[in-house]
């Protein structure tokens, strides 16, 4: 691929990046595991429950999503409550609890593709942001060592401040853009969740580029992706 066209490359985190998916997908597990067994749930989590509900998700969306999918009401609560609290924030902090325990113990690399393609991209002067539905976002990026290729950092808590719509809606994808002083149109999103996707359909972005970590290139293409890949290598081209 050549990025003569383009001139933002605006990254998703977790799953494009590094395979903090990995984490967030274990903690998720737990957390939905636990709770399931200890109100008698007879349908179990599964890996697929991630990708339908969660994946791409704000935090506490994704749990609300998967309790509406098993028919449980819980009260939203809020962002304060803790993390045994029988809530949608209660929970969602709970898997937040989980992760970071497992970051901060056993910290995180990026992908070597990814670096590959950062290391590009620098090269021929494109620019470049994270975007995440993640609150956790800086303290990953310090964890795996590429906070300082960053200067545009779009996360959960910058969402809620700047009042930005979560993906699937396109709204902190463009407005990472505008920060790079970009147009949406010279800007090129990377994702790897259908939610983030489908976010990058709806905007005037240059190009979607899914990122093929376990969702299917059938699933990436049909929720908008323009090109599918497995690594973030391939997407390196000639220098201009």
């Amino acid at each position: 691929m050549y990025w003569d066209d383009y001139d933002a490359a605006l990254f998703d985190l977790d799953g494009v990046l590094t395979p903090t998916a990995e984490v967030h997908m274990s903690a998720w597990a737990r957390m939905f595991t636990d709770f399931f067994d200890a109100h008698g749930v007879g349908e179990p989590y599964t890996e697929d429950d991630y990708f339908a509900y969660i994946d791409g998700r704000p935090r506490y969306e994704g749990v609300a999503a998967l309790l509406t999918a098993r028919g449980i009401t819980l009260p939203q609560g809020t962002p304060e409550d803790p993390p045994d609290a029988q809530t949608v924030s209660g929970l969602g902090n709970r898997k937040n609890e989980l992760f970071t325990q497992v970051l901060r113990t056993d910290g995180i690399t990026a992908y070597a593709g990814s670096l590959a393609l950062m290391d590009h991209l620098e090269q021929v002067g494109v620019a470049m942001a994270v975007v995440s539905s993640s609150k956790n976002a800086p303290e990953v990026l310090r964890a795996a060592g590429i906070a300082d290729r960053f200067p545009v950092v779009v996360d959960g808590v910058v969402a809620v401040e700047q009042e930005l719509p979560g993906k699937p809606r396109p709204d902190t994808y463009e407005y990472a853009a505008r920060q790079l002083g970009v147009p949406s149109s010279r800007s090129v999103v990377l994702e790897d969740a259908l939610s983030g996707v489908q976010a990058g359909a709806a905007g005037d972005f240059g190009l979607v580029v899914g990122v093929d970590r376990g969702a299917g290139e059938p699933a990436l293409l049909r929720a908008g992706a323009e090109v599918v890949v497995q690594d973030l290598a391939e997407l390196i081209g000639e220098p201009r």
